[in-house]
């Protein structure tokens, strides 16, 4: 990303509903509570991702569900991006508005692992962003019940997997919340 220099951290789907029985909860979106003040005092931008869908595939836009949990939330100015679809770049005005800050490394958080956070990281570096995933600031629900490796298998799967990532002229990383470096 010629010229795009800044950082910035994306908060992806920390919704009620999204998270009511992700795994390890509460410790994640305290890990990005902490993550989002670190960024706001270092002068880094915060970008919030809300899915605008519920499992059924039906709007859920302005339900109590749809709502950023409260331990979280934009403050005055902060972009806030709706999404349909699983990657937050697609169909959004996300490229726009990390252009419009100068962005061209994201710093990935949120729910769900499996869905939203994979392909939100896979969308960003595809497009030439440079890519960190925070190792222990995204979460997932348990859909061993239906052939699914344990949440904390499909998390570890990806910090591993995501380490590996590589790409002419960028970087990925995979770091824990207590390492992030604006």
């Amino acid at each position: 990303m010629d010229g795009r220099t800044g950082s910035a951290l994306l908060v992806v789907d920390v919704q009620n509903d999204v998270v009511a029985t992700a795994h390890d909860r509460d410790a994640v979106v305290g890990r990005i509570a902490g993550l989002v003040d670190s960024a706001r005092t270092a002068g880094v931008p915060v970008v919030w991702v809300q899915d605008s869908l519920s499992d059924t595939g039906e709007s859920a836009a302005g339900t109590d569900g749809w709502q950023i949990v409260p331990e979280l939330g934009p403050n005055d100015g902060e972009p806030l991006v709706h999404k349909d679809h699983g990657d937050a770049f697609e169909a959004t005005g996300l490229e726009d508005v990390l252009a419009g800050l100068g962005v061209g490394h994201v710093v990935v958080t949120g729910a769900q692992t499996d869905a939203c956070v994979r392909s939100t990281i896979h969308g960003a570096f595809t497009r030439g962003y440079d890519t960190t995933l925070v190792s222990d600031a995204h979460t997932a629900d348990d859909h061993s019940a239906y052939g699914a490796p344990p949440p904390e298998d499909v998390i570890a799967h990806t910090n591993l997997y995501w380490q590996f990532q590589s790409a002419p002229g960028r970087a990925a990383a995979v770091v824990p919340a207590a390492e992030v470096d604006w």
